[in-house]
């Protein structure tokens, strides 16, 4: 099994010899494995093998997938480890997929749409709503849980935070400011974890496909380094102890994208967002730094 920041140190040798096509097809494929961070999962030899394959043009996308389907598919006595790497195979191959296309539509059905393709051949449950409520231990927050939405309010809720973003006019305010009003977007369509398993890659692929709606080149290797810190972000950006003077904040989240998107290099070290982080730590998106208590009780 390959080690995750192996396997995307190979993939950059493609961006680095500067061949446009081949360097997008590496970025998306790095993105696409990087996010597999989030569940602790990593993905194979034979993923990047695959990887490599459709990356020099020698096979098409499609091919790609159903070759890594295959390779599970047929394999009557498996490994335990080819056994957990079979999600972040299949899952990463769809991803490489769906960062591809060129294709778009701001709308529940589409979130809706990119589980069920993500999640086709791994999850029973791919492209359909959660039927129960759900709690998740965080480390980020001691072992405390978000509260997410109750399942029978999920489509209803998404409704409402998908017309109120397509309501909003971006035109009268500046990139940091876009920047922010997105993260809350985001970070709320998050919240709500419409789905059993899957929601922050689904969340991940949604958000890159929605930012390059507003001509952003975005940097699918900002995602491939740090996908545990996207996930802890949007965890630090809806929670909230008040008896504890903890407030949900997007700050982490801003700087996540701002380095997604405008090449800043802000410190995404996941430490900073644990809520009993007691040194200095950035907060605010210019990357100045605060105390432990302003980083408790930003807004």
């Amino acid at each position: 099994m390959v080690q995750e920041h192996d396997c995307l140190y190979e993939l950059d040798e493609y961006i680095r010899q500067g061949e446009p096509d081949r360097s997008e097809k590496s970025a998306a494929w790095q993105a696409a494995i990087g996010l597999q961070d989030v569940d602790g999962l990593r993905t194979s030899d034979f993923l990047l093998e695959t990887a490599r394959e459709h990356i020099e043009g020698k096979i098409d996308i499609a091919t790609a997938q159903n070759r890594v389907f295959s390779y599970y598919e047929q394999r009557d006595v498996r490994m335990t480890a080819e056994q957990d790497t079979k999600e972040a195979d299949i899952v990463a191959s769809h991803i490489a997929g769906l960062l591809a296309e060129k294709t778009f539509q701001f709308s529940p059905a589409e979130l809706k749409s990119i589980h069920r393709r993500l999640f086709t051949g791994v999850f029973k449950s791919a492209g359909q709503f959660r039927t129960y409520n759900i709690s998740k231990s965080e480390w980020v927050l001691n072992g405390k849980s978000v509260l997410y939405a109750a399942f029978d309010s999920i489509r209803d809720t998404l409704d409402y935070d998908f017309g109120q973003e397509k309501s909003f006019s971006y035109s009268n305010i500046d990139a940091a400011q876009a920047i922010k009003h997105i993260a809350k977007f985001i970070s709320g369509i998050w919240q709500i974890h419409p789905f059993c398993e899957g929601n922050t890659r689904t969340t991940a692929v949604f958000m890159i496909r929605y930012l390059q709606t507003f001509g952003y080149n975005v940097r699918n290797q900002v995602f491939a380094e740090n996908s545990g810190y996207f996930r802890n972000a949007l965890v630090r950006a809806n929670f909230n102890d008040l008896h504890n003077t903890v407030h949900s904040t997007t700050i982490f989240l801003e700087q996540f994208m701002e380095n997604l998107l405008t090449g800043a290099q802000h410190d995404l070290e996941n430490r900073y967002m644990h809520i009993d982080y007691s040194e200095a730590a950035p907060s605010t998106i210019s990357g100045g730094k605060s105390s432990y208590k302003q980083i408790k009780g930003a807004e």
